[in-house]
C-alpha cells in the first residue's frame, strides 16, 4: 500500500475477528513504529503487548469503574458524555480486540504525550498497511489498580 492509501484506509474498528495477532507481526510493527519522531529524539515510549482475553476483561472492568468513579465525583467532566456506555456492564473499553498494545512513558517527560501519539500514530498506520486494525482507546489511561499493574509490569511512574 502507497502512503495515501493507507491514511485512507485507517480507520477506528469496534468489532475484530475472533483470531489471534502473531506476535511476530506485532514485534514487527512495534519495531517499526519507533522509527516515529519525539522531541529531542529522546523516544520515550514503552510498549507493552497483552493478548490473554482474561487479563483483557480485568483491565476493561477496571477502568470502566475508574472512569465511572471519576465522573461522579465531577459531573463536568469531559468523560461525561461516556457515562451511559461505561455503565452498561457488557460494554468491552477494548472491543474484544484479540490484543492490546499499550504505549506509554515516564509521566515526567515534557513532550510524552505528543511523542506516544506520534508513535501511535505510525503504529496504527503499520498495523493497517498489514491489514490489521486498530483503534486508539483512551480509557486504558486509568489503570489504577496496583495488583494489575504489578501483572502487567507497570511501574508507578509510568
Amino acid at each position: 500500500m502507497m502512503l495515501d492509501e493507507i491514511i485512507q484506509n485507517r480507520r477506528s474498528i469496534r468489532n475484530y475477528q475472533d483470531r489471534p495477532v502473531s506476535l511476530v507481526t506485532i514485534r514487527s510493527i512495534i519495531k517499526d513504529s519507533t522509527l516515529a519522531p519525539s522531541a529531542g529524539n529522546e523516544q520515550p515510549w514503552k510498549y507493552l503487548v497483552v493478548n490473554n482475553k482474561a487479563m483483557l476483561d480485568r483491565i476493561s472492568d477496571e477502568c470502566r469503574q475508574n472512569f465511572i468513579k471519576r465522573i461522579a465525583v465531577n459531573p463536568g467532566d469531559p468523560a461525561k458524555k461516556y457515562e451511559k456506555m461505561l455503565q452498561n456492564e457488557s460494554f468491552h473499553i477494548f472491543y474484544h480486540a484479540p490484543a492490546v498494545v499499550f504505549i506509554m512513558g515516564e509521566t515526567n517527560i515534557k513532550n510524552l504525550v505528543a511523542d506516544c501519539s506520534l508513535a501511535a500514530c505510525y503504529f496504527m498506520f503499520l498495523a493497517t498497511e498489514k491489514g490489521l486494525g486498530t483503534c486508539w482507546v483512551n480509557f486504558a489511561t486509568a489503570i489504577s489498580n496496583p495488583e494489575i499493574r504489578n501483572e502487567l509490569g507497570i511501574p508507578a511512574n509510568l
